[in-house]
This record gives C-alpha cells, sequence and structure tokens, in this order.
C-alpha cells in the first residue's frame, strides 16, 4: 500500500520554528520529486516548496523563502520542512505531495495542521 504520512504539526509561538516530516512507504520514494503546500480554511491550496528526486534542487514561494528550508533524506524515504521566524500567517494544514515527473504519477498525504499563535 502506497502511504505517505506528515507528521510535526503542533501549536508554536510567533517566531518560533518546527520541523515537518513526510514518511514514505509502499513505492520507491527516490524516483520521485516532492513538494510541500499548504492550506488555510477558506482559501485555496498554495505551492510552499519543491526539491528534486535527488535533493540536487530546491525552490520556494516567495511567502516563504528565507524562512523555510526543504531537504530529504531518501536512505530513511523521509522528506523535511523546516519552518523558522513563523508568522501567524503560516497558519495552515500542511500537505507533502510527491510526482514521478516522467509519468505524472502523483500521491499525497493527509496533512498535519500548524497553527502560529501566541
Amino acid at each position: 500500500q502506497v502511504q505517505l504520512v506528515e507528521s510535526g504539526g503542533g501549536l508554536v509561538q510567533p517566531g518560533g520554528s518546527l520541523r515537518l516530516s513526510c514518511a514514505a512507504s509502499g513505492f520507491t520514494f527516490s524516483g520521485y520529486a516532492m513538494s510541500w503546500y499548504r492550506q488555510a480554511p477558506g482559501k485555496e491550496r498554495e505551492w510552499v516548496a519543491h526539491i528534486t528526486s535527488t535533493g540536487g534542487i530546491t525552490n520556494y514561494a516567495d511567502s516563504v523563502k528565507g524562512r523555510f528550508t526543504i531537504s530529504r533524506d531518501n536512505a530513511k524515504n523521509t522528506g523535511y520542512l523546516e519552518m523558522n521566524s513563523l508568522k501567524p500567517e503560516d497558519t495552515a494544514a500542511y500537505y507533502c505531495k510527491v510526482v514521478r515527473v516522467s509519468t505524472g504519477n502523483s500521491y499525497w498525504g493527509q496533512g498535519t495542521q500548524v497553527t502560529v499563535s501566541s
């Protein structure tokens, strides 16, 4: 069975840090690029960050550039999103997505909630 399981979300104060994890199983994680998305209530889902299958290239949305870092450890079948200097507007459900670029095959995780509030 194919699974992507996010973890690490929770309540954090403004200016704080959090590290999200995306654990993959049931498929060859190293053969897929990975992205993080987020969605707040009443808003459209937005793209946050992207990393290539080898981890060689990363890209970020302007809203998180300089504060968030996407990474992966293919030996552990796990991807990460390190979030620093968190702001209330970062509050959202965060989702991990993987895609095999050559075929378009993709999978989504079920999300983990991040709440930034004092």
